[in-house]
């Protein structure tokens, strides 16, 4: 792995508070830029875009020229791994993504035992450009979904309101409901370790479906599987630095933080500060958590928000970033905005 001793988001995720806190978007390379939508454009499909080396590394380059981010994040999605073990996925227009469901154990049968990584050279070939690309002071950020987060797309095809389906099968089918969990955990184990291979300073396990989960089922389906692929990336990279967004866990995050192992959590924009600074960032670095809505809105409440969340944990050790990903519509010169406030 690539030295990190000058990069101010690996120093806070190594254990050292920095006085200004360093910055990252979740989604930064996404349609609220007229650049990328311009490449967008030129590469046809969502999927088509994410394995074109050369189109997904000018993406992810495109924020860090256009703000000076000290991060930036791999462009890529999480269902990559559905399809490295050689299930359908396709992105329809205004629809998200669509799979063919794993919905009974008999279809469960049918999945592969593991990924074919050649599917995902691109992905590791555009780590590559970026990290050649990137001045040495911005960090690299590669990715994964979490188990449970993939896995509710695999059984039901598609993203739901509230997962449901998947929730229903974990119920119903736990073995066959398992045997999705344990092959993503291991696919996910590799795909970690081939993106630091290829460039990546640190890893997000993005588990967004975390949330819709009952305290005992958070446990089995959200922090185990987390806490194995953490487990298996160190035994390979022991000082990996890696941050986990079991997004929506609230006071479950004290539990997942202790079980997981991880150098840090992403935060969305419902945590409570208090808890948060007392229980979760003394012992671990925080990342969050603006309400992407009040980057949309802008002028005195996102100058507010913004105060509010650097009161709330820069004192500690701390990575400013939003609750979830940026929304299309939001205007850049809200971005700017926020970034003057953080760093002014």
């Amino acid at each position: 792995m690539p030295q990190s001793a000058t990069k101010p988001f690996i120093d806070v995720l190594s254990g050292q508070r920095q006085s200004i806190p360093p910055m990252w978007m979740m989604r930064q390379a996404g349609r609220y830029l007229p650049e990328y939508r311009e490449v967008r454009a030129k590469a046809g499909g969502f999927l088509d875009l994410c394995f074109n080396p050369e189109l997904a590394a000018e993406v992810t380059l495109q924020p860090i020229r256009r703000f000076g981010f000290d991060a930036a994040i791999i462009f890529s999605d999480i269902l990559v791994i559905p399809h490295a073990l050689g299930r359908s996925v396709r992105f329809e227009v205004g629809e998200g993504p669509r799979l063919d469901p794993l919905d009974d154990p008999a279809k469960v049968a049918t999945l592969a035992a593991r990924a074919d990584f050649v599917k995902l050279k691109p992905v590791f070939e555009a780590l590559k450009l970026v990290r050649a690309a990137l001045d040495p002071k911005t960090a690299l950020i590669g990715f994964c979904g979490a188990p449970w987060t993939v896995a509710t797309y695999m059984v039901a095809g598609q993203g739901t309101p509230d997962q449901a389906p998947a929730r229903m099968m974990a119920y119903r089918h736990p073995e066959a409901f398992s045997k999705i969990v344990d092959v993503l955990v291991e696919s996910s184990i590799q795909y970690l370790l081939l993106q630091l291979e290829a460039g990546a300073n640190a890893l997000q396990i993005f588990d967004t479906w975390a949330g819709v989960l009952p305290p005992a089922e958070f446990a089995r389906w959200s922090v185990e599987p987390t806490r194995r692929i953490v487990e298996g990336v160190r035994a390979k990279v022991p000082d990996a630095k890696i941050i986990g967004f079991p997004r929506g866990a609230g006071a479950q995050l004290p539990a997942y933080v202790e079980a997981t192992g991880v150098n840090a959590v992403s935060i969305d924009w419902t945590a409570e500060p208090g808890f948060i600074r007392e229980r979760v960032q003394s012992k671990v670095a925080v990342q969050g958590n603006l309400d992407p809505l009040v980057l949309i809105t802008g002028g005195a409440a996102l100058d507010r928000a913004v105060d509010d969340v650097l009161a709330n944990f820069a004192q500690g050790r701390f990575i400013f970033n939003l609750g979830h990903g940026i929304q299309p519509e939001t205007p850049i010169v809200h971005v700017e905005q926020m970034i003057r406030r953080v760093r002014g």
